[in-house]
């Protein structure tokens, strides 16, 4: 148990705790929304990358499918009208030409289409033809010891002799031109292809994609790993498109219209992008992307050596663990709506570090260090306003028992807490209250009934003390302990003091009236005195309270048991001073007081003779 507090109380061990269970425990929310979110920049950035205009789409389209179904019938047309389409590209000299399109079947039809297609091929070096591997039955696959190397498939350091592969060839006539490549799309674990491989592992021997053959063949530089993630061009369908239609028809005029070099030195791709023949996939560009415009990217990432670069898996953690440790140390020293403020502005600038990155072509995963940053922030300012809504209602627990309701909610709007307010040395301006004729009345009542009249005359007092802004001290057995001056600063605390002597005696007096002849012999004594003196919170970390000590506490003490025989009510003539003319004094003369050396001159104080009206003081 200690330990998992030790745990629950470091934000940045939960952090790393749950930092790990999303990277290796396969959380494909965040994941999803990381992908979902990247795939969002990588279009954003597609918009600055220009396609390569040598490299052209021979499209297979809906407009081809329509123009050509009178001539060929429907798809799949015959293997000569791909033939006669070869061989009228072949005569402009392209780089290259890649066929996307699986020729596995012979066309029983018309095996001749076969042959010529195989025969134009073979008199060309640059035609080149795709394969697919197909999942699940190796066992019986072709043996790559005896056949890998006619197929243009490599052989790795850790090639196996016995190795055994399953491909979906081109017809025997086509493959034995060996300019074969895989075109094999490998998704995410989302479901949207953002890679593409430049060779299939199978037992240690390499077979080649067919975009990395072609750049093999063409002299471009392979990277030194298995895929390549896709630096996406353009809008969707960005390359240069030209129908099949549109090529074949102007192949049967006797004077073509189309220009005559339009494929030289160009790399051609002949594919289809028409919905109804499904050479559709999902991509970070799209849901429904042609399979020939990802054959294309790849093409145009190796030849100009731009493909995107992923960093590390552990930057993102490391990037997420270094914001948490900021907001840690935010929220020990800043207010949580400044640092939810911050994080704001964060937001928006890790959005443009992810972007920027992206324009240097590093993918840099941004959004879950600031999801896990925004999440750490709601938790943080939940468990940060809680504390503080646990803290404000002590609060007023602990001063309501001595202040008025109205001063409580002030000082803990202020932020003003047991902790936050320490002790100090301050002036105040004590009153002592000590009910007189306490033993009659216990002798005429019984033990329950003193408590009730107790608790009764208190009540009364207490609210008479707050009404004038006193903080109420405590009792002490039947006397009463109140300040003012703290923990609320009042410039006026001693007129305040005498005002609410002179009310508690007004109330003294409907108080005994409410005894009725029991209370005949009840009265009290108040003394009053202003000076210096240490408040604060005393107690232990169970039981504090705010209290008041030092000779000021205890010479109005000791004037409260001068006013015996004298005066109800008797202020010391520092409170006098302070009072000015604000009420009539009688001067009682100087009396000896325990602990001090010299005389204390003591006097009565009296509401002005020309009116009895309480004077109504209004505090600050």
């Amino acid at each position: 148990m200690s330990a998992w507090r030790a745990i629950s109380t470091n934000p940045l061990i939960l952090a790393a705790l749950l930092l790990l269970a999303v990277e290796y425990g396969g959380a494909g929310i965040l994941a999803t929304l990381e992908s979902r979110y990247g795939d969002l920049l990588l279009r954003l950035n597609a918009q600055q990358q220009e396609p390569d205009p040598d490299i052209v789409i021979v499209d297979i389209d809906e407009h081809s499918l329509d123009r050509m179904a009178p001539l060929a019938g429907r798809y799949p047309w015959p293997r000569a009208v791909f033939a006669e389409l070869l061989e009228g590209i072949e005569r402009q000299q392209p780089a290259a030409v890649a066929f996307d399109i699986l020729f596995t079947d012979p066309d029983v039809n018309a095996p001749e289409g076969d042959a010529w297609l195989a025969e134009v091929a073979g008199q060309q070096d640059n035609v080149y033809f795709p394969l697919l591997r197909l999942e699940g039955n190796d066992a019986n696959g072709l043996p790559l010891a005896q056949y890998g190397a006619a197929l243009g498939i490599g052989r790795g350091p850790q090639a196996r002799d016995d190795a055994r592969v399953a491909l979906l060839l081109p017809l025997p006539e086509l493959a034995q031109t060996g300019r074969l490549g895989a075109i094999n799309y490998t998704e995410d674990s989302d479901g949207v292809g953002r890679r593409y491989h430049l060779y299939l592992d199978a037992y240690g021997w390499r077979i080649p994609s067919l975009p990395a053959r072609v750049a093999a063949d063409l002299g471009y530089a392979l990277p030194d790993r298995p895929d390549l993630l896709l630096n996406w061009r353009g809008p969707a369908l960005s390359y240069t498109r030209i129908p099949f239609a549109d090529i074949y028809d102007d192949l049967g005029r006797s004077e073509p219209q189309r220009p005559r070099d339009e494929f030289t030195g160009k790399i051609v791709i002949i594919g289809s992008t028409a919905a109804g023949l499904h050479d559709l996939r999902s991509t970070a560009m799209g849901s429904l992307f042609p399979a020939v415009e990802i054959v294309a990217t790849a093409l145009d990432n190796l030849k100009h050596g731009d493909a995107l670069r992923a960093l590390p898996r552990a930057v993102p953690a490391v990037i997420a663990l270094l914001l948490l440790g900021a907001l840690l140390l935010a929220f020990r020293r800043q207010n949580p709506l400044r640092i939810g403020l911050g994080l704001l502005l964060i937001t928006p600038l890790f959005a443009a570090l992810q972007y920027g990155a992206l324009q240097l072509r590093w993918v840099l995963p941004l959004f879950t260090p600031l999801v896990f940053g925004w999440l750490y922030y709601v938790a943080a300012a939940l468990h940060a306003w809680l504390r503080e809504k646990r803290e404000r209602e002590r609060s007023v627990q602990i001063f309501s028992r001595f202040l008025d309701p109205r001063v409580v909610q002030n000082l803990v709007a202020q932020g003003e807490s047991a902790l936050t307010l320490k002790s100090q040395s301050r002036q105040l301006t004590v009153l002592f209250s000590d009910i007189r004729g306490f033993t009659t009345l216990s002798e005429q009542h019984t033990a329950e009934e003193i408590v009730d009249l107790l608790n009764d005359y208190f009540s009364r007092q207490v609210k008479v003390i707050f009404k004038h802004g006193g903080t109420m001290d405590k009792f002490i057995g039947d006397a009463i302990m109140a300040f003012w001056g703290a923990p609320v600063d009042d410039s006026e605390q001693a007129l305040h003091t005498v005002s609410a002597a002179l009310d508690m005696c007004d109330t003294l007096e409907e108080f005994r009236r409410h005894l009725g002849p029991s209370g005949e012999h009840f009265d009290v004594g108040i003394g009053i005195h202003t000076g210096p003196a240490v408040v604060g919170f005393i107690g232990s970390d169970n039981r504090l309270d705010y209290t008041a000590i030092g000779d000021t506490v205890n010479l109005a003490s000791r004037i409260e048991g001068q006013t015996k025989g004298v005066a109800r009510v008797l202020v010391s003539a520092d409170t006098r001073a302070l009072c000015g003319d604000a009420f009539d004094f009688i001067d009682h003369g100087s009396y000896k007081v325990k602990g001090r050396s010299q005389e204390v001159r003591l006097y009565e104080p009296c509401r002005k003779a020309e009116s009895s009206d309480e004077i109504q003081v209004t505090r600050e």
